[in-house]
């Protein structure tokens, strides 16, 4: 719900185009730095323990942000919640992949990300027209409700955690991290798509109303649907035949995506890239997450999660300051042809990994025959 609607309360109290990038993007970046200490949590407080105290602080500052009405409340808040948003993240995914089989990851990861889906697809579209019509309060107080049905499921639920003894302690460098080791290649797609997953979940919303066109919100909505339906195949697909028969028909599908976007002209086109955005990202977000967790050792997992979210989350920074502070001299529409650009990069690297034999894991030969 908070998502596009943090940057339209920003601007609602006054904040500009800069500010507003700011009040986003400090979001991912505290994100990013609470994970660096991933390890130490983990071992003083177990993965379960490190959830909850996600949860909670999340709480904390999503009933913040109506206390506090001026850029600098908001950026305060802004930052805490980003310290919880990092540890929830990390911790549910960590947690989450020790109950699914191997030879299922790729499907049990795109279901567990079902929920996920879900709810950013459609409290976009409840947290816009909440926004609209109601005070701003309304909206927090939905959001912390939120956050507590969260924590009392997490306290209902039953699930396994490695005990702490049983990982063993290894000096690792700062980098590391940030970046698992072995990593880099699905951590530099992973922050591609932050990239321009962000420029869409934030400023999507504003971009149509410059372009005078309604319902925007419905965009969220129509495009959860598709990530439903690609999500189901797409993690089959993934434990079949490797990361590279998902990812590159994902990554053409959300380039049609913003190519229909920085054209959109009706609410009508702007729904037709709803299905593109929908597929596209279905396929991308799970294949990412999956093809991290299977270059890695068991032990590691945790770490693992950390880059998905620290490379996506650095790609969400950067691209929400770096595009609203560009919005402010050319405009919400304009700033999508830069996205699309990026989109082409995207596709480059997706082809060179592939060629170059860098995009296998441990359960798929480099030849991307199916995974017996």
């Amino acid at each position: 719900m908070l998502v596009p609607t943090i940057a339209m309360y920003a601007a609602s109290i006054g904040s500009s185009g800069g500010e507003i990038g700011i009040i986003a993007g400090i979001f991912a970046l505290s994100a990013i730095v609470v994970r660096l200490f991933t390890d130490a949590l983990v071992g003083r407080l177990g993965k379960k323990r490190c959830l909850f105290l996600g949860l909670l602080t999340s709480l904390v500052a999503t009933a913040g942000y109506g206390l506090f009405p001026t850029f600098g409340g908001l950026l305060t808040a802004r930052i805490l919640h980003g310290f919880g948003f990092g540890l929830s993240t990390t911790f549910a995914a960590a947690l989450a992949v020790e109950v699914i089989p191997p030879e299922h990851r790729g499907e049990g990861v795109g279901y567990f990300g079902l929920g996920n889906t879900i709810s950013m697809g459609s409290a976009p579209a409840v947290g816009v027209a909440v926004f609209s019509a109601f005070p701003p309060q309304i909206l927090f107080a939905l959001a912390s409700a939120a956050c507590i049905v969260s924590m009392t499921l997490f306290l209902l639920a039953r699930v396994p955690e490695r005990p702490a003894g049983q990982v063993k302690k290894e000096r690792i460098s700062l980098l590391h991290h940030f970046f698992e080791e072995g990593t880099a290649v699905p951590g530099v797609i992973s922050f591609l798509f932050g990239f321009v997953n962000a420029s869409v979940n934030t400023y999507l919303p504003l971009m149509a109303e410059e372009a005078h066109i309604a319902y925007a919100g419905l965009f969220f909505v129509s495009g959860t649907l598709f990530v439903f339906l690609s999500r189901i195949v797409g993690g089959k697909v993934y434990d079949r035949h490797g990361p590279f028969s998902v990812m590159f028909p994902g990554v053409l599908l959300y380039s049609v995506a913003i190519f229909m976007i920085c054209t959109a002209h009706s609410p009508i086109y702007l729904l037709c890239g709803s299905v593109f955005y929908g597929l596209g990202a279905g396929l991308l977000m799970p294949a990412i997450m999956t093809w991290l967790f299977n270059v890695v050792a068991p032990a590691r997992r945790s770490n693992a999660s950390a880059t998905y979210y620290n490379t996506m989350d650095l790609g969400t920074c950067l691209g929400i300051v770096l595009l609203g502070t560009l919005a402010g001299h050319v405009g919400y529409v304009a700033i999508f042809y830069g996205v699309l650009a990026v989109m082409g990069l995207y596709i480059a690297f997706t082809l060179w990994a592939w060629k170059s034999g860098q995009m296998t894991d441990r359960r798929t030969p480099p030849s991307g025959s199916p995974v017996p």
